[in-house]
């Protein structure tokens, strides 16, 4: 059964057109966008102020430099292709392994050269780009599951988001993925939304295309209760990194690769709201709990501990 609009907002939950006027609208200032909707900006943030980020291994700017990558790919057998100006996952084209000019992708399948050059030239064109305009190809390493991850995530990395309004951690998830979203860590092609205690780092409440699920449909793993590998280092690059953007209302993607530990993968000034499903909670009630605790100049631990407190209810 679909929730009414009153039985919803009763919930404390926050709708789009809610999070466009009162919180993206109000505490994003648009000549800050830039810093987060361009992948490369963000990077050299994060290195500025010692955010672990995605190592870089190739950048393409032009169709010329698109149909050069081979040569510049040459000594890596996996990587990670995507649009610097891309949304939502698309456009990002995973390689796990390859026999010469052959790259195989997570399902198993694979691409000639040909395939993957064609590929870059689409991102250089603009079709994945917010507004179609052209873009620039980037090319990553490919960060490893962690192995306490690895009994829930299926042919691909988990991601966690945390939402950060006014510098304060105030809803997080991981997005699971699945073979149904092609190894991707999106919601919108079938991966699960899990969400996240902020104070202990655990999985407390997880949901699959709607439903609430307890374990993983396709591995069988438990899900409920999974600890966050060095989710307080997490948390911590997640501000820290947000710290550089001033920006007010963002969201913050990062991984905890098997060797290098959290590494932030990308920012974003208009986070999805499906975070308050993965949790099974609203946003505004904590939201509004930050607007009546923050104080000006609040240091980034004392607002860590303040999002924490507000996250379990301590103090409203």
């Amino acid at each position: 059964m679909i929730a009414s609009p009153r039985r919803l907002r009763a919930a404390g939950v926050l709708g789009i057109n809610g999070r466009n006027a009162g919180y993206t609208l109000r505490w994003n200032r648009r000549e800050f966008y830039p810093r987060v909707d361009d992948k490369l900006q963000t990077k050299a943030l994060c290195e500025a102020a010692g955010v672990p980020i995605a190592r870089t291994l190739a950048v393409a700017r032009f169709q010329h430099e698109a149909r050069r990558l081979g040569g510049a790919l040459e000594a890596f057998r996996s990587f990670v292709l995507k649009p610097t100006h891309g949304a939502m996952g698309n456009g990002i084209l995973v390689v796990v392994a390859r026999e010469g000019d052959r790259f195989q992708r997570p399902n198993g399948r694979w691409l000639t050269l040909e395939d993957l050059l064609f590929h870059a030239s689409s991102i250089v064109s603009g079709l994945y780009a917010l507004g179609g305009q052209p873009d620039v190809a980037l090319v990553e390493e490919r960060l490893e599951v962690h192995p306490d991850m690895r009994a829930i995530a299926v042919e691909g990395v988990p991601d966690v988001r945390i939402v950060i309004y006014r510098g304060v951690p105030v809803m997080g998830m991981t997005r699971l993925p699945t073979r149904r979203s092609g190894g991707r860590a999106n919601l919108h092609q079938g991966a699960i939304g899990a969400g996240i205690d902020l104070g202990t780092g655990r999985i407390h409440h997880a949901v699959h295309e709607g439903r609430a699920v307890a374990r993983h449909p396709e591995s069988d793993g438990e899900i409920l209760g999974v600890a966050i590998p060095d989710f307080d280092v997490l948390l911590h690059s997640a501000l820290l990194a947000t710290d550089q953007t001033e920006l007010g209302y963002v969201g913050a993607d990062l991984v905890t690769d098997a060797a290098r530990g959290p590494v932030v993968l990308e920012l974003n000034a208009r986070p999805g709201l499906a975070v308050q499903l993965a949790n099974g909670a609203g946003l505004r009630p904590r939201l509004d709990a930050v607007d009546r605790h923050l104080a000006d100049g609040m240091p980034l631990e004392e607002r860590l501990h303040l999002g924490r407190r507000i996250a379990a209810g301590e103090i409203r």
